[in-house]
């Protein structure tokens, strides 16, 4: 008598599931030169980034360049106010005008610094205070 061994559909399924499965391990490889990557990919990738660059940079040929007159009178300007600081000692007041503002430094006898700054177009003003020390505390370097 013969038997005859019968696979089923199911037994087929069961029979693939349990034979072993071979494979590698992954290996992880940077593209970018940056992380690790060939530095041969450093060209591809910057000429793709510049290719998707939507910004563009502003035009500056509108901009109008400061003439001379604009830039002797920022230097004087800036000049003065450097002036009035070095001027300024134990009680003195200091003041610096010209067509935008007016600048009125006072240094009191505790050593405080205190610039109002007038604004003439806005009638706007700002004050800074500046604490520090007495001349005679200041400690010598010898």
């Amino acid at each position: 008598m013969k038997t005859m061994l019968t696979i089923t559909p199911a037994a087929t399924c069961l029979l693939l599931f349990f034979t072993s499965a071979h494979g590698s391990e992954l290996v992880y490889q940077p593209i970018n030169p940056n992380f690790g990557g060939t530095p041969l990919n450093g060209g591809y990738l910057m000429s793709n980034a510049q290719a998707q660059d939507r910004h563009k940079a502003p035009d500056r040929s509108n901009r109008q360049p400061t003439s001379a007159l604009d830039r002797l009178t920022n230097s004087l300007e800036s000049r003065l106010l450097s002036q009035l600081m070095a001027d300024l000692g134990d009680g003195n007041t200091g003041t610096l005008s010209t067509d935008d503002f007016t600048v009125v430094a006072t240094e009191d006898l505790d050593g405080t610094l205190t610039i109002l700054i007038t604004d003439h177009a806005t009638n706007e003003t700002t004050e800074i205070q500046v604490n520090g020390l007495i001349p005679d505390d200041i400690p010598d370097e010898s």
